[in-house]
């Protein structure tokens, strides 16, 4: 006789993210042995949070998680509109209070949490960020107001954290005028420290916000219009009255506890002896290691989860914990291994990212620092003691790093921490991820698992590899919901492909579905000019910072346009913004462009006047140029017009084009000169200065064989010989060096340019995005033998066309500085302070060999960042 098989009971009590992450997970694990029912007192299906924003401006938005069939599993129910009001742990039951009873063989607790509120006087008065019907009450009133007032509404949001700031953001891309005010002395204090909080302060007033830090709020002032209440600002501790039609207070949140309180406390005033529930000091149910509370069979995920005395609202722990008490009740094992608290987001286009020991708390931490605090940027690394094991660290203004750093917290860093800091211009050392290195945070996914999931772990698609994001998206969960995973998933993803000998997508990035060389041919077809045109004709959304710059490149290399021309000045690096390298302390170089090396004594005595007028540290550089340091933002302009005057013009050091031509003095004056390369130097610099290309140029021409001018390392080489001139090409210096190769040898000098126009102008067309000449002509299919088919033999029949871009672009040439110093709206960029035309004045220099230099220089184990003001 057969036994009848009775499925237990998992009750969960939330709707949230946590709650059905918890759901999904052991629905998949053991549905023939369970039935999992929710209680959610919300009446929708559970969406995303972190995503809030998005119902803000666009209140039709889906922001429901995951696939809705789950919720039609025979296995699983879910209760809308049930708050649950009461548990029984000796009956195993929960209490609606609609009335209704849900028996459980195992309870989960993940009822999230409460925006907090303010105890002041006017608080009912305001408004919070934390729910669907939240944000769509916040739309609802600033349209409204727009209405009535017949202009923008001020709306004031309390709170400098991330809420706070996504709350302002949205409040003003409704169209309303946004305020924020923080008791705290920088904003989101809980993430960056001192520096990165100015940096990021900077940034947010640039973008139209006003901030009013480090006072509290006392009351949110109202008046009396037709008989209801009307906001009209807050008061301030120190009786200063902040303008505001409207406030949202979004100050944090706390854990929705309140069932275990009650539970709590009808067992102390009953004088039960029933097991009774820990509770953190500051709120939270207490867990251990495997997400269990102190009352059997009940278990405690996301929000409302206390460990180790904190509770934490991220989307990876909450996950982490629901996956761990789903494989507990499939019969596994896990534990909590404690809280990630990496953040990564881009908030009103100012990027923003932390994680691991950013504050630099570990006995011994090292920190490695970049700031400059008047451009809003600033970035840190946090290392151990020895300067190798990588445990933080926090980004503001360029958080390019965080993508690669991130996978490798805890873990010996393949290079030096120093070369990890772009703005530096640092070009972090390739190395592989390890296979157990997390690669999505918020999902615990491991590069091990992407790598499998490529090659065909059989999860997705049958047993075919994924070979796209959107397919590892749902085979992993990689990237499905901050989205900070997704650059360095494609990178593994191509990797990988690549290794299994698969073909790779070419795609510059999400907003782009061409790769650079195809944008590059549609952008010259359609004949666009600006960036806007770009991105409404082949774009989607508002770009990034991938397909930014490459469009900025591409148009200036196809029309000569001004960096800060034809919508690009948002697109551009902080180098091409400014016209300058920025360097460690935040001021910036200026290099003047010498052609050939060669100048009048005339001009030197310009260069010197001008160094000495502004204190600027002066160096002769490899190129045969000469670097002045230590320029402050706003003397730019006074130092150019000061050298355009004299004759000078834009080195370009700070672009992606061409830096320089090396020349030895060649026949005019060395014995062993064949022909006269200082000449040909200087007419090749003029020729081909000022053009765009994927990566920068460098070119060198040496008069004889003994290559004094080391042509033999540049992009382009030209060698004088008895027969002519030999043309060298693919080479370049740093971490990964290359010999240039022979084009073409015997050549006279029309010949020698038009297979130089040929060359540079086939690279600038179909090089991938800041790729090297000498990597473009490795990864040229044919290599050397298709680069010599395309220039000397016109196998494509491009020559012509190639020949004409090159001639554009000489005839459209304009020295950047001189057009910037002709446009006033230009020169308004040139400030440090934006609320201020006052110079930053504390910068601190020391002498060193009679000239001075940045008084504490960015070096390892240094822990004060260069250019924040010192105590």
């Amino acid at each position: 006789m057969g036994t009848t098989h009775t499925a237990r009971n998992i009750l969960v009590i939330g709707g949230g993210p946590a709650a059905h992450r918890f759901t999904e997970a052991l629905a998949s694990r053991a549905p023939q042995d369970l039935h999992i029912t929710v209680l959610t007192e919300e009446t929708h299906l559970p969406y995303d949070r972190v995503a809030l924003s998005q119902a803000l401006t666009n209140p039709g938005v889906d922001l429901t998680l995951g696939d809705p069939k789950l919720w039609e599993a025979e296995h699983v129910t879910l209760e809308t509109n049930a708050k649950a009001v009461a548990i029984d742990s000796t009956q195993r039951t929960v209490a609606t209070a609609d009335g209704r009873s849900f028996a459980y063989d195992e309870l989960v607790l993940a009822t999230g949490s409460n925006a907090a509120t303010l105890p002041i006087a006017g608080n009912e008065h305001t408004f919070v960020y934390r729910t669907l019907e939240d944000v769509w009450s916040i739309a609802e009133k600033v349209k409204e107001l727009s209405t009535t007032l017949g202009r923008a509404p001020v709306v004031a949001t309390i709170g400098g954290g991330l809420l706070g700031l996504e709350a302002a953001a949205g409040a003003q891309a409704l169209g309303a005028e946004a305020v924020v005010i923080d008791g705290g002395k920088w904003l989101m204090g809980t993430q960056l420290d001192e520096g990165a909080g100015q940096a990021m302060g900077r940034l947010i007033e640039q973008t139209g916000f006003t901030v009013h830090n480090g006072v509290f709020p006392q009351e949110i002032l109202t008046s009396q219009d037709s008989g209801s209440p009307v906001v009209t600002g807050v008061l301030m501790a120190d009786e200063r009255v902040i303008e505001a039609d409207m406030v949202i207070v979004s100050i944090g949140v706390r854990p929705r506890d309140e069932l275990i309180r009650n539970y709590n406390a009808a067992l102390d005033d009953s004088g039960s002896e029933a097991p009774r529930f820990g509770m953190g000091p500051r709120g939270g149910v207490v867990i251990d290691s495997h997400c269990a509370t102190d009352i059997e069979h009940i278990w405690a995920i996301g929000e409302v989860a206390n460990y180790e005395g904190f509770c934490i609202g991220l989307v990876a722990p909450a996950n982490a914990m629901a996956e761990i008490v789903a494989e507990q009740l499939a019969g596994g094992e896990a534990e909590f291994a404690g809280f990630d608290t990496a953040t990564k987001l881009k908030l009103s286009g100012v990027d923003v990212a932390s994680f691991g020991d950013g504050f630099a708390r570990a006995e011994g931490a090292l920190e490695v620092v970049y700031a400059d605090a008047p451009r809003g940027l600033y970035q840190k690394l946090v290392v151990s003691s020895d300067a190798k094991t990588l445990l933080g660290g926090i980004f503001v203004g360029d958080a390019t790093p965080y993508q690669s750093l991130r996978p490798l917290l805890g873990r010996e860093l393949p290079g030096e921490p120093g070369a990890y800091l772009s703005a530096l211009g640092g070009e972090a050392p390739e190395g592989e991820l390890p296979d157990d290195a997390v690669l999505c945070s918020c999902n615990s996914v491991t590069a091990g698992t992407i790598r499998d999931a490529v090659s065909g772990c059989g999860c997705f698609e049958g047993e075919a590899p994924v070979t796209t994001v959107s397919g590892l998206k749902g085979c992993t969960r990689a990237g499905t919901q901050c989205g900070s995973c997704v650059p360095m998933l494609k990178k593994l993803m191509e990797a990988q492909m690549l290794k299994d000998g698969a073909e790779v997508s070419t795609a510059l990035c999400e907003h782009i579905s061409f790769s650079r060389p195809e944008l590059y041919e549609a952008i010259r077809v359609a004949g666009l000019r600006t960036f806007g045109e770009v991105m409404e004709r082949f774009g989607s959304g508002k770009g990034c910072d991938i397909c930014k710059p490459v469009i900025a490149n591409i148009l200036s290399s196809q029309t000569s346009v001004h960096p800060m021309d034809a919508g690009l000045a948002g697109a551009q690096d902080t180098n091409d913004r400014v016209l300058a390298n920025m360097q460690k302390d935040g001021t910036y170089s200026v290099v003047p462009r010498i052609p050939g090396g060669e100048i009048t004594p005339e001009k030197l005595g310009v260069i010197a006047a001008v160094a000495q007028k502004y204190g600027l540290y002066t160096k002769l550089t490899g190129g045969l140029r000469i670097d002045m340091f230590g320029a402050r933002l706003e003397q730019l302009p006074e130092i150019w017009r000061e050298l355009v005057d004299a004759g000078f013009e834009s080195g370009q050091a700070y672009g992606k084009s061409l830096r320089n031509v090396k020349t030895c003095v060649g026949s005019s004056w060395c014995r062993y000169g064949m022909l006269d390369s200082t000449a040909l130097g200087i007419e090749m610099e003029l020729r081909y200065r000022g053009l765009r290309a994927p990566h920068k140029l460098k070119m060198g021409v040496s008069g004889c064989a003994r290559e004094c001018a080391e042509a033999r390392a540049k992009d382009i080489g030209v060698i004088a010989t008895t027969d002519g001139w030999n043309l060298y090409v693919g080479g370049n210096g740093g971490a990964n060096p290359a010999h240039a190769q022979l084009l073409a040898g015997g050549l006279d000098e029309q010949t020698l340019f038009k297979y130089i126009d040929r060359y540079l102008m086939y690279y600038i067309r179909t090089a991938d995005k800041l790729q090297r000449t000498a990597h473009w002509l490795q990864d040229l299919d044919g290599g050397l033998e298709r680069a010599k088919q395309v220039v000397i033999e016109d196998s494509l029949g491009l020559a012509e066309e190639l020949e004409a871009a090159m001639e554009t672009h000489v005839a459209n040439y304009e020295d950047e500085w001189a057009a910037t110093l002709a446009d006033p709206v230009k020169l308004k960029r040139f400030r440090s302070f934006v609320n201020t035309a006052a110079p930053d004045t504390e910068l601190e220099y020391v002498s060193e060999r009679g000239q001075q230099r940045p008084a504490e220089p960015v070096a390892l184990g240094t822990s004060i960042p260069v250019g924040v003001p010192r105590n």
